[in-house]
């Protein structure tokens, strides 16, 4: 019996210390894993500190200079002035632009890591911190063009529409660009009205997008009746945009003198009570209601004949045009066009003001044909060129490319080329 207890004993005391042995191995890893960890885990943090970068974004003010900027930031002057030195050996910072955005980049700990100041959607100003002061150079920003669809309904407005599509309102202003000659965007828009746009469209690395290229093709369904665009042509090779049959789409005049439209607060007639005058006589032209510093664009192309002030009719810019056409623009706050000057239809010439014989801000458009005053909300206005003959068959080629893609942008991903009529 003894002999069988020392037996057991034994074992029992055998299996305790192996079990120890065990136990104190997988403590020994355990406490050798544990410091392992640490050690990554401190090794981590390092990396971090010495390669994360936290950037604080800031845009220029227009009365910043460079080094003002970079003090907005927390450098101190002397750092600000020796970065601002550096920065001027690799780009003339004269040409800082107000809006443009400076980025300044810190550690974890807070130590000054970069500044990046975009220049434009492809050029970056990058200065780095260096032993002797700073180093800097002008970097392209990485980027890849797509092209893409870009779609919305209307619930107001067509700027509120391409910004809730999380565009930019730039495509808001091309598309009244390219359907300004027979829609007004300002009055003829509906709710509900949709718009599908198919264009080149830059980004970057991240997605964001830099820029907006060429737009091939465009529709804008106005409360049931399609406007529709493509890209193409002329007999001179120069771009322009067509309808589906080949008609421009640019007619001699634009259909507004305001680039966004406004209401029509007086219309032409041969006998009209003057609110000022408090006499019946002839309103010559059409008056648009809008705000002081709206801007007055040409409706067409031409020179001019007057800028200036001019009794009654207040500052006046007088543009004659071809076939016999004039326009005129009173009451005008600020003139951006001298006499003799030549301009280019859709060009800015002045801002709405209430100048001369005027009740309120407003702009007083009048037309005259061959020496003849006109309604301009009922003068027919005259077209250019369709598509060449010689050229449909090229046109029919880019209209049956792009057109389908405006309702179904998943075929892109077939790799349709990006040509269009130049």
């Amino acid at each position: 019996m003894n002999r069988r207890f020392a037996i057991v004993l034994v074992i029992v005391l055998c299996f305790g210390a192996g079990m120890l042995t065990y136990v104190f191995r997988m403590r020994l890893a355990a406490s050798a894993e544990f410091a392992r960890q640490v050690k990554l885990g401190q090794e981590d943090a390092a990396q971090i500190r010495a390669q994360l970068v936290l950037p604080t974004e800031k845009r220029v003010l227009v009365r910043d200079n460079f080094t003002s900027a970079l003090e907005k930031f927390g450098l101190s002057h002397q750092d600000a002035a020796n970065a601002s030195s550096a920065a001027q050996r690799a780009f003339n910072l004269r040409q800082v632009r107000a809006g443009n955005t400076i980025t300044v980049g810190r550690s974890v700990d807070g130590d000054l890591r970069e500044i990046d100041y975009k220049i434009d959607p492809g050029r970056m100003l990058k200065i780095i911190p260096a032993e002797s002061g700073f180093i800097a150079e002008v970097k392209e920003i990485p980027s890849k063009v797509e092209v893409t669809v870009v779609s919305g309904q209307l619930d107001d407005s067509l700027f509120n529409a391409v910004s809730q599509a999380g565009e930019s309102p730039e495509i808001a202003m091309r598309l009244a660009q390219i359907f300004g000659y027979d829609l007004d965007f300002y009055t003829d828009p509906r709710k509900g009205d949709t718009f599908h746009v198919l264009l080149e469209k830059k980004k970057y690395a991240n997605g964001q997008t830099a820029s907006y290229g060429r737009i091939f093709a465009a529709e804008y369904d106005n409360g049931g009746k399609k406007y529709q665009a493509l890209l193409f042509h002329d007999e001179f090779d120069r771009p322009g945009y067509y309808d589906a049959d080949g008609k421009s789409l640019q007619k001699a005049f634009l259909r507004s003198p305001l680039k966004f439209g406004a209401p029509v607060t007086s219309h032409f007639s041969n006998a009209r009570f003057h609110p000022i005058l408090k006499t019946v006589r002839p309103h010559m032209g059409t008056d648009y209601g809008a705000p002081v510093g709206t801007p007055v664009q040409a409706i067409g192309s031409g020179r001019v004949l007057f800028a200036g002030l001019k009794g009654g009719e207040g500052n006046m810019v007088h543009i004659a045009h071809s076939n016999g056409y004039e326009t005129m623009y009173l009451h005008l706050s600020r003139i951006y066009v001298r006499a003799g000057e030549r301009v280019e239809i859709g060009k800015t010439i002045g801002l709405v003001g209430s100048t001369g014989l005027s009740t309120g801000p407003h702009l007083d458009f009048r037309i005259l044909e061959k020496g003849q005053y006109k309604n301009f909300e009922k003068l027919g206005l005259p077209p250019s060129d369709p598509v060449s003959k010689k050229h449909l068959p090229e046109f029919a080629a880019v209209r049956e490319r792009w057109l389908p893609l405006l309702k179904k942008p998943e075929l892109l991903e077939a790799g349709i080329p990006a040509v269009a009529g130049h």
